[in-house]
């Protein structure tokens, strides 16, 4: 049995709200995503909000976007080996440069770093035994998915040959399994998502289509061992969900529909007192959204979801 248990509203300051990700650390809820006055508009900011008890919410850092940038966007939390918390984003000089930064506290983060070649965008990084791994697109030939590797979270360097997708491959989330396998799920612009897979070191990747379209993966593993996927969903309506993803079958079957809608996705998950965490931004009002595209300048929000997983059938 699968019960969603609590689905707040824990921002709606700016005239847009989106692109989540959520961590624990040092025994409080960080939640990092961007400002802005729409999907695409230019003016893209980063704003940290913190809560001791997921229910009350303060703003602890607002990030704007560095000089000769433009649009930042996409936060992803991570914690790095020695026990800072780093945020991964993205902005545009015309063309996509991926930064990041660091914190002892999660309020005062300093200043940026340069990450990876100028042009790719390396959505999220996973660490693995010390290791930051992390899927890049080239923008301007955005057929190209290049796998890197950083020892230290700035320096990241190709691992492996990239991958030609001529379905515009490009937002991935990566999870490591108990054998040291590592799995991705990834968006496709031009097709239906893929689900790659790679043994170590890492280098050579098959890959499985899926057969659904998505947007704004994220995984993440259950203390039972099963595999949830949040992504956007676009059919019959475009919707946040929760999915089963069976490495081993390659299939992805939706198991909850959170409430959303329109302009909505890009989920971060962490598990917390036998619960999951979920942090996503949708589209306020729904009935609106669905007359627009999602580059429509909506008002959107970012909401916070409690989910109790029943352990599966022996």
């Amino acid at each position: 049995m699968i019960e969603r248990l609590e689905v707040r509203k824990i921002w709606s300051r700016a005239a847009y709200n989106s692109f989540t990700d959520l961590i624990r650390f040092r025994d409080r809820w960080f939640c990092a995503f961007r400002e802005g006055t729409g999907h695409l508009s230019p003016d893209g900011a980063l704003r940290v909000i913190a809560s001791a008890d997921g229910d009350h919410w303060n703003s602890v850092a607002s990030i704007p976007c560095p000089d000769s940038f433009q649009d930042l966007r996409d936060p992803q939390l991570s914690i790095s080996p020695d026990g800072r918390l780093m945020m991964n984003a993205a902005a545009f000089k015309p063309v996509c440069q991926s930064l990041r930064w660091l914190s002892e506290d999660g309020c005062d983060w300093g200043d940026h770093h340069l990450v990876g070649p100028r042009g790719s965008w390396l959505w999220r990084a996973v660490w693995h035994r010390g290791i930051a791994y992390s899927f890049g697109r080239h923008e301007p030939k955005d057929h190209l998915l290049q796998f890197y590797r950083s020892t230290n979270g700035i320096e990241y360097r190709p691992h492996g040959e990239p991958r030609v997708c001529a379905a515009h491959c490009n937002e991935s989330d990566l999870l490591f399994l108990d054998d040291a396998t590592c799995v991705s799920l990834t968006r496709c612009d031009g097709g239906t998502a893929l689900l790659g897979r790679a043994a170590p070191p890492y280098d050579t990747w098959t890959w499985t289509d899926l057969g659904v379209r998505i947007g704004g993966p994220a995984l993440y593993r259950l203390p039972d061992g099963r595999t949830v996927a949040a992504v956007r969903l676009y059919e019959p309506r475009q919707r946040t969900a929760l999915c089963w993803l069976d490495v081993e079958s390659a299939v992805m079957t939706e198991f909850l529909t959170l409430p959303s809608g329109g302009d909505t996705s890009y989920a971060g998950m962490v598990w917390h007192d036998g619960l999951l965490w979920i942090s996503y931004y949708s589209s306020d009002d729904y009935l609106a959204s669905m007359k627009g595209a999602i580059g429509a300048h909506l008002k959107t929000s970012v909401y916070l979801a409690k989910v109790q997983f029943q352990a599966p059938p022996a």
